[in-house]
């Protein structure tokens, strides 16, 4: 029988893992939001926002999401950017005065518990916040809790694994050569939520209703090995952390067996295109 899982420290761990990503997350905004941008499209479509909307975003990170809804909303509206990490949300904060925002609040707070007041706002977005979560089903009910009636849910979860080397491929080069632990089964992670019907069920056992569920295929590129593994890292704390246990000689040795996985993925001028898929839904309150 497996050990039973200490949920209260897992949600340490990843509180740490975000406040040591955020500076990352930041200094990578312009890449990830350009790799990134066919799945905000869905999910602001998918959206129908309106003004003078209350729009939550959740597990916001830089917030970038949540900054394209702002515009959508005046007059009269407001986007609530909010993240479990102080750090992010500082970050967020930066990213929005740099923008000339003005309809945009920001609070920290975690998803499974969160600080609104009951069916207080219109639509809540979440982009590949829910799987990272120690206990989405809570989360979701949340979210459903905020929500007035008539409102939606708009989210982005990883599809399976299969479907993404571009996170795949580092983590097994990183099991193999000892610095890193396999995936725990049932712990917080990229694939957690990417079954379609485990998604589904979810969202209608938090009492959602009308729920729809798509895949977004976008990729992680780089002009070179080099650029696309710096922005992999500063995007994953854990696989920074892991990386960095490695000393000169183990970190050539890693670089070399990644460098080699991803060709596949590599064009005859060095730059990188590796493939994902997300799954996005919309479902109503």
């Amino acid at each position: 029988m497996s050990e039973q899982r200490d949920h209260e420290a897992e949600r340490q761990s990843l509180h740490a893992c975000w406040e040591g990503a955020a500076a990352g997350w930041g200094r990578q905004a312009a890449v990830f939001n350009e790799q990134s941008a066919p799945v905000a499209r869905w999910m602001i479509e998918a959206a129908a926002l309106a003004p003078g909307q209350r729009v939550l975003d959740l597990a916001a990170g830089p917030g970038e999401l949540g900054f394209l809804a702002a515009p959508l909303v005046e007059p009269g509206g407001t986007v609530i950017s909010s993240d479990h990490s102080e750090a992010m949300v500082e970050v967020a904060r930066g990213r929005a005065a740099e923008l000339g925002l003005r309809n945009v609040e920001f609070r920290a707070f975690d998803g499974e518990w969160i600080d609104l007041e009951v069916a207080s706002v219109d639509v809540v977005l979440c982009r590949w916040g829910y799987m990272l979560m120690v206990d989405p089903a809570a989360a979701l009910r949340e979210t459903r809790r905020v929500l007035r009636s008539g409102g939606r849910v708009v989210l982005a979860v990883w599809d399976a694994r299969e479907e993404n080397p571009w996170s795949v491929i580092p983590t097994s080069v990183l099991v193999e050569h000892g610095f890193a632990e396999p995936p725990e089964p049932g712990a917080p992670g990229p694939f957690t939520l990417g079954d379609r019907a485990l998604l589904h069920d979810m969202l209608e056992e938090a009492g959602f209703t009308e729920i729809a569920i798509d895949a977004v295929d976008i990729a992680r590129t780089g002009p070179d090995f080099d650029t696309w593994w710096a922005s992999h890292l500063d995007l994953s704390a854990a696989t920074l952390a892991a990386f960095q246990k490695a000393d000169e000689e183990q970190t050539e040795a890693v670089e070399s067996a990644l460098r080699a996985r991803l060709a596949p993925y590599t064009a005859a001028d060095g730059s990188l295109s590796v493939p994902g898929r997300t799954l996005v839904a919309c479902a109503h309150a």
